[in-house]
């Protein structure tokens, strides 16, 4: 079947076949390769029904038909990527809408969070769920995957901050979803259509596995592995709510066309305290010590970070839009810092404080340092928001540096995502160190120190058969050993096809089981997004890495 030459008559949105299109389509930021066999970037919601209800007729015929929807392609695990249909929606899905006194937006999976942002801090307000890859992603992936970042510390991940969302399901129709009520679940579970039996079936399957569900939620402060499922049903608040299934789950129950956010107003006053460690030993403490005076953020990076950032200052200084050699010069008290430490330090954890009053910021600064200033730890409090901003984006471009710079390796996000809790921290990363220099590879660390999620990623060669052997044989220790500490595999990332075949092994049987219920239930045919959070393997993982 000539796929493009069907879906042409049906919709009126544009269809490409080009290998241009196609190649650029086949990757994301991951380690993958998966190449297309049409991209479509549909025009409207009607678009995406009869595409919808096309490959569900067909399905059958052809079991390869399936459709992935694609933001901005800046995942790190895959999961935009499909043999089969994309729907990239930043070229018409790209609307949206800011109430500033409700504080509310209004936004289509295609949106830019870059845009969305100019209109938010035109009114001081903000979706504080941003990635450190603000400046590329859009909406659709931050909501698909349940992103969080250097705010999520106070104000949750993403799925805190959805609170109506619209899809088009395995019906070819669309619905809207939001908490219910007793009474508006029952109104729901009697209509005699798709979605009805959507909540029929949902509710039954997650109250008589009540206990088990609630149970498998991790002990970790963030996580968006496989289902939220204890999100959905509360029997004691009586709250039944379907957003939080959709969130997060990568595209593979349906098609997001729309969605309400819940936005938070900024506060008015803001200051960075810059901590630096000799090593990683005394960061739980630090960290402990930290929050019970609630920052707005405890990130993290590490000496490697910090010398990618100084290797490439003038383009830092670039992006705060500060001339060079003044930008340097800012960094004198660093320099005076190092040579006390007498070098780099191994550790820098960045503590934004953030307050409606300069009387509130003083106040927390001083309980801070007085609670930490017995602890083998430098601070440094930056008081001016521009000088602030050298490590905040040191600390969110790292990563594409690394992608840009690295002669002959490449940036390998595999096990980029993990979440422990803090007080393990000092145990379980010597243990994952360990098996990366066993294995000899070298990474970049940085993080979010006030939940325990980092990210590793390490500089790999994969034009090298060797070197992509080491893929899933590392990838296999680490998860175990995230297994062993009871973290999860993924705070933010999502599974993607790099992690769906380690979700059995870190929910057990019997939860990954409902999971496949749950995938039955809203996508009967497999049609949505196929591997990922169900059905990946290794196998494919091994097969699809790309150089």
């Amino acid at each position: 079947m000539n796929i493009s030459k069907e879906l042409s008559s049906l919709v009126s949105g544009d269809i490409h076949t080009d290998n241009e299109t196609l190649q650029t389509h086949s990757i994301d930021t991951s380690i993958f390769k998966v190449t297309p066999e049409v991209v479509v970037y549909p025009k409207d919601t009607e678009d995406v029904k009869k595409i919808v209800r096309f490959v569900s007729e067909h399905k059958r015929e052809f079991p390869n038909l399936s459709i992935t929807g694609r933001g901005a392609g800046t995942d790190m695990t895959g999961g935009p990527l499909n043999e089969s249909i994309i729907l990239g929606f930043t070229k018409y899905f790209n609307h949206f809408s800011v109430d500033s006194e409700k504080l509310i937006g209004e936004v289509e999976p295609g949106v830019y969070y870059r845009d969305f942002e100019k209109e938010t801090d035109a009114s001081d307000i903000v979706l504080p769920s941003f990635p450190a890859s603000k400046s590329l992603c859009a909406l659709g992936g931050m909501i698909m995957n349940n992103s969080g970042g250097e705010m999520t510390l106070r104000y949750g991940q993403t799925r805190d901050h959805v609170s109506e969302i619209s899809m088009v399901l395995a019906d070819g129709e669309g619905h809207t979803f939001a908490p219910l009520s007793n009474d508006e679940l029952k109104g729901k579970m009697e209509m005699n259509n798709f979605e009805g039996e959507i909540y029929r079936k949902v509710f039954h399957l997650l109250d008589s596995n009540y206990d088990v569900v609630k149970q498998a939620k991790p002990k970790t402060a963030k996580n968006s592995a496989g289902y939220a499922l204890w999100r959905v049903w509360d029997r004691e608040k009586g709250v039944f709510d379907l957003t939080q299934l959709f969130v997060g789950s990568q595209g593979t129950l349906g098609v997001l066309t729309k969605a309400k956010v819940t936005l938070v107003k900024k506060k008015n006053h803001k200051r960075l305290v810059a901590l630096f460690f000799k090593n990683w030993k005394h960061l739980p403490n630090v960290v402990n010590h930290i929050l019970p005076h609630k920052p707005e953020s405890l990130e993290t990076f590490d000496d490697a970070t910090l010398k990618l950032g100084l290797r490439f200052m003038p383009e830092i200084a670039q992006k705060v839009g500060v001339p060079f050699l003044k930008f340097a010069f800012n960094f004198w008290p660093e320099a005076l810092i190092g040579i006390r430490m007498l070098r780099l330090p191994k550790l820098i954890i960045l503590v934004q404080l953030a307050e409606d009053t300069e009387e509130e910021l003083d106040r927390k600064e001083k309980e801070i340092l007085k609670d930490i200033e017995h602890l083998p730890v430098i601070s440094r409090v930056l008081r001016s928001e521009k000088e602030a901003e050298k490590y905040w984006v040191m600390r969110r471009e790292s990563f594409a540096l690394l992608r840009k710079h690295v002669s002959g390796k490449r940036t390998a996000p595999f096990i980029d995502d993990f979440c422990v809790l803090p007080d393990k921290m000092p145990e379980f990363l010597p243990k994952l160190l360990k098996i990366l220099k066993e294995h000899h590879i070298v990474a970049n660390i940085a993080g979010h120190a006030g939940s325990g999620n980092f990210h590793i990623i390490p500089l790999m060669d994969l034009s090298k058969q060797s070197e992509k052997d080491k893929i899933l044989l590392v990838a296999d220790k680490v998860n175990t050993l995230i297994k062993e500490y009871e973290g999860t595999i993924t705070a933010e990332h999502n599974d993607g096809i790099m992690r769906t075949p380690y979700l059995e092994q870190m929910y057990g049987t019997a939860v990954y089981a409902i999971f496949k219920q749950i995938k039955e239930i809203l996508d009967p045919q497999n049609i949505f997004n196929p591997g990922k959070k169900i059905g990946g393997t290794k196998e494919y993982i091994a097969k699809h890495i790309s150089h």
